[in-house]
């Protein structure tokens, strides 16, 4: 039976960029850096000579962002930017205050999807992509 969720991982071009944009720019901090080749990541990630460096990340709330870049296979583009794709994903982001979260984070490479918008009396909420296509959404509830 599934007792929580653990983390949740993102594929980037550039693990140090990456690095410095969830924690300076989203404010998140970086708790763990690992590199893994070969043997048992291969066999979990089902590539041949597999070599991955990740970096974890966490926001104030404990949850864990895993940043992958792969340098064996190297990452491919994303084939679409639909988010009603069968399998796209986002990470949501709880803020406090959208107005300035989502203009530090657009003045800081993230691509703008829409603005914020209210989608309910005391609830704004709009979509973004990471500066390596992951979509990010942000919600500001009062």
């Amino acid at each position: 039976m599934i007792t929580g969720i653990n983390h949740t991982g993102i594929v980037v071009a550039d693990l140090e960029e990456a690095i410095a944009f969830y924690t300076d720019v989203l404010g998140l901090k970086l708790v763990e850096r690992r590199e893994r080749d070969g043997g048992p990541i291969s066999q979990v990630l089902d590539y041949d000579n597999t070599h991955i460096k990740v970096a974890d990340v966490v926001a104030p709330d404990g949850r864990v962002i895993e940043l992958i870049h792969y340098l064996n296979p190297e990452p491919a583009e994303r084939p679409s930017e639909e988010r009603s794709l069968l399998g796209a994903s986002h990470t949501a982001f709880n803020v406090d205050d959208m107005a300035a979260t989502f203009q530090r984070i657009t003045e800081n490479g993230a691509r703008e999807l829409n603005p914020p918008v209210a989608v309910v009396p005391g609830k704004a909420v709009c979509y973004l992509q990471d500066p390596w296509g992951n979509w990010l959404e942000l919600i500001e509830q009062n």
